[in-house]
């Protein structure tokens, strides 16, 4: 087992090193997966986008079932807080959690008025500047409201996207192209995706069955603004084996260049290059938010 990295939580007024036991076997989150998470980034002495990553945790509480107990604003506060106990050379993962303690009406029902939070932080490197993916198509799809939560950023979708990132794993790939119901492209296993033809940029139309990532939302804004023309819409899995080029964005690696895909490779394009670059000047403020 890998030694677990440098680690600071919140919980009920107190912060704790290392993974501090919250949950017991009772714990409706335990056994029920009644539980929420966001993710946010602290490195290089900012924070992008914080904010709306607490906000979403707020809203993913309500559509799982539970009672949000902090405002936006506190959460904010306590990643800043948090923040101070490492090193400034650090690159930290933010994670705000909530989850239900206790069984409601029905057993399978958290009861809302038991939702716990916390805030975790803990070390987490950044890929480099030039690091790339491999890609392959996952033979698992992405789930539609009708058969999961997917309008929360729920603990209990991950098991589906952990099985496609192993067997990608198992033939060798970085990461996987997940379809959604009716075969077309939805996301990657972690992480959005976008993809470059004849210099127009197109990414999935956000159709509910996958994470309308904040990271994604906000390179749509800074690719537009810097004049590209980029475009939502339906995607196959051919539309992006023809691509001049790919890339993801997601919040744990920002924006990934995609070097292969399936037996085809590609070089890192400027479009990617570009979108890393407005990325990173707008979380040190270069650029308006």
């Amino acid at each position: 087992m890998a030694e677990m990295s440098k680690t600071r939580t919140w919980v009920e007024g107190k912060w704790y090193e290392g993974n501090p036991p919250l949950i017991g076997p009772r714990t409706h989150s335990f056994w029920l997966g009644s539980n929420v998470f966001d993710g946010a980034r602290g490195f290089e002495g900012v924070m992008p986008d914080l904010d709306l990553h607490c906000a979403r945790l707020n809203r993913s509480a309500v559509n799982l079932g539970m009672k949000p107990t902090m405002r936006f604003e506190e959460m904010v506060e306590l990643a800043t807080e948090g923040m101070k106990k490492f090193e400034a050379d650090e690159a930290v993962y933010i994670r705000p959690m909530y989850w239900a303690e206790n069984d409601g009406p029905g057993i399978i029902d958290g009861d809302p008025e038991s939702t716990r939070f916390c805030m975790c932080l803990f070390e987490a490197p950044m890929p480099p500047k030039g690091a790339s993916n491999s890609l392959t198509l996952s033979p698992f799809r992405r789930p539609t409201m009708e058969s999961m939560p997917v309008n929360a950023k729920a603990g209990c979708l991950y098991p589906n996207n952990a099985r496609a990132s192993r067997e990608a794993k198992s033939r060798g790939f970085d990461n996987a192209i997940m379809l959604d119901a009716l075969g077309n492209v939805a996301e990657l296993t972690s992480a959005n995706i976008f993809m470059v033809k004849d210099g127009e940029v197109l990414t999935p139309y956000w159709n509910g069955t996958f994470l309308n990532g904040i990271t994604r939302q906000r390179i749509i804004k800074l690719l537009s603004s810097a004049g590209y023309n980029v475009h939502e819409t339906t995607l196959t899995y051919k539309d992006f084996y023809e691509a001049d080029e790919i890339f993801s964005t997601g919040n744990y690696g920002k924006v990934v260049p995609v070097h292969k895909l399936d037996d085809r490779t590609m070089d890192h394009g400027p479009v990617a290059a570009k979108a890393r670059e407005l990325y990173w000047e707008f979380a040190h403020a270069k650029v308006p938010a």
